[in-house]
């Protein structure tokens, strides 16, 4: 049943008959061999009307738009296929044993985090199917790759051997828009072609260029990202993705030291000192983490205040070491002055610590300021309107509410607020001094009858020195 080779060649390239083969009638490789055939013949139909077909990849599973088969055909890729086509030489009575094991991931499945990071070492287009020395992949160009992979065909990337192929191909890629084929070209690119080659070529390329950093970033390949942008001589982005590297660093001493050996980085002057500033903050941290005093037993903290951020910091220092000495580091007065914390955030969140232990004193001094002659005035720079509603979350009582709501300056949200927590002494204030008669007698329904307000809304309206306006 032999031919000679001549003939097998004109046979498989011409004959428009199925072939025979021992095997039954769903061998795979004869299958694929009419396949390549009725591709060669009617390639044009086949790229105007494939929208209209169902994507099935060579194993049978749908392709979806993006999401083209992969496979690992690194550096073991050769020697499979030199072993396959050694065996189908033999004539082995056995069914030849075609690559089945095509992984479903698409490009968006990776970024999507999906698949996982160790899988992206393994990734790879399929190649090519072999028989004896024969290629059965499609013969398409760089334009007619970069357009089928843009519709989600199976592609073979392999092909491609030389330099300049490759960069026609990523040239391709880049003027067709499409970012997931972008990535796919790079990832190619990647794995076949040497670090200084490849990025001499993307130097130019620069739409290539933010591609590849961007899947360097997403994918954690820390040590590739250095290298091109030290070759970049991008040297504040490299000190910014070795400062990144203390998100990985679990134990705190080490995380501190790791954040001392970044000052002196390459950083711009803006960005060292918030590495100067985050390094401090950890070594206080440390220090107010090994604090203790009597409020701890009566309050115990729910929580470590290592790695926390600034505000968290100063509302626990503002909790439990609100009384410390400014010389201390705990002092919420020494990391005001040592963070450079403006006023209304320092206030804000030292009132929310004190007013949740229900320290009302320490309320009061917050808010309390001297003049030159010694008078005293409440003062408070995020108004005192926000006072009195975090006053009221922490469930202040009434004559507390009362003394602030009377501090806010604007009338009408003054009796708002007053209105809406029941401040009645301050309602009844507000619309004697706006001499509003009409007003009053209708707040007058809104009391308890036989209570202190009324009776002190009645002695308002019966005093004839007020000139009413209504």
């Amino acid at each position: 049943m032999s031919r000679p080779r001549a003939d097998e060649e004109e046979y498989w390239h011409s004959s428009k008959c199925r072939a025979f083969t021992f095997d039954d009638e769903d061998d795979e490789l004869c299958q694929l061999k009419e396949s390549k055939r009725a591709v060669n013949s009617l390639r044009d139909i086949v790229d105007d009307e494939e929208d209209e077909l169902e994507k099935v990849s060579w194993s049978g599973e749908p392709v979806g738009s993006i999401s083209w088969s992969i496979k690992e055909t690194a550096s073991s890729s050769s020697t499979s296929l030199d072993g396959r086509d050694s065996s189908l030489q033999k004539g082995s009575s056995s069914n030849a044993a075609l690559p089945k094991q095509v992984s479903s991931y698409s490009l968006s499945s990776l970024f999507k985090g999906e698949v996982p990071h160790t899988q992206y070492r393994q990734m790879a287009f399929p190649t090519r199917i072999s028989r004896g020395n024969q290629d059965y992949s499609s013969d398409w160009s760089p334009k007619d790759t970069v357009r089928r992979m843009q519709r989600g065909k199976v592609c073979s990337l392999e092909r491609f051997r030389s330099l300049q192929d490759k960069l026609v191909l990523l040239d391709e890629a880049v003027a067709g828009h499409d970012g997931n084929v972008i990535t796919a070209v790079l990832i190619f690119l990647k794995r076949t072609l040497r670090r200084e080659i490849l990025f001499r070529e993307l130097e130019v390329r620069q739409v290539a260029l933010c591609h590849l950093i961007h899947f360097l970033k997403e994918t954690g390949e820390q040590k590739m990202l250095l290298d091109l942008l030290r070759f970049l001589d991008r040297t504040e982005e490299v000190a910014l993705s070795q400062y990144r590297e203390h998100l990985n660093i679990q134990d705190v001493e080490k995380k501190r030291e790791f954040l001392k050996g970044c000052i002196g980085l390459p950083f711009s002057p803006e960005d060292i000192s918030h590495i100067q500033d985050h390094y401090t903050l950890l070594e206080r941290q440390i220090i107010i983490e090994a604090g203790q005093s009597e409020i701890f037993q009566k309050y115990p903290r729910k929580a470590s205040i290592l790695n926390m951020p600034l505000v968290t910091t100063l509302f626990y220092s503002c909790f439990y070491h609100y009384t410390e000495a400014e010389g201390t580091f705990s002092s919420p007065t020494n990391l005001k002055k040592t963070f450079k914390i403006p006023d209304k955030q320092y206030v804000l969140t030292a009132l929310a610590a004190r007013a949740k232990l229900r320290a009302w004193e320490d309320v009061d001094a917050l808010f309390t300021t001297k003049n030159w002659l010694g008078y005293t005035k409440k003062k408070a720079p995020i108004g005192f309107h926000r006072v009195v509603e975090i006053l009221q979350r922490n469930n202040a009582p009434v004559q507390v509410l009362q003394e602030y709501v009377r501090l806010v300056e604007d009338v009408e949200t003054r009796l708002n607020l007053a209105t809406k927590y029941k401040c009645h002494d301050v309602v009844i204030d507000t619309y004697r001094d706006l001499k509003d008669r009409i007003q009053l007698m209708a707040y007058k329904c809104k009391v308890e009858r036989g209570s202190a307000e009324e009776e002190k809304i009645n002695s308002i309206l019966n005093n004839t020195q007020i000139r009413w306006k209504n």
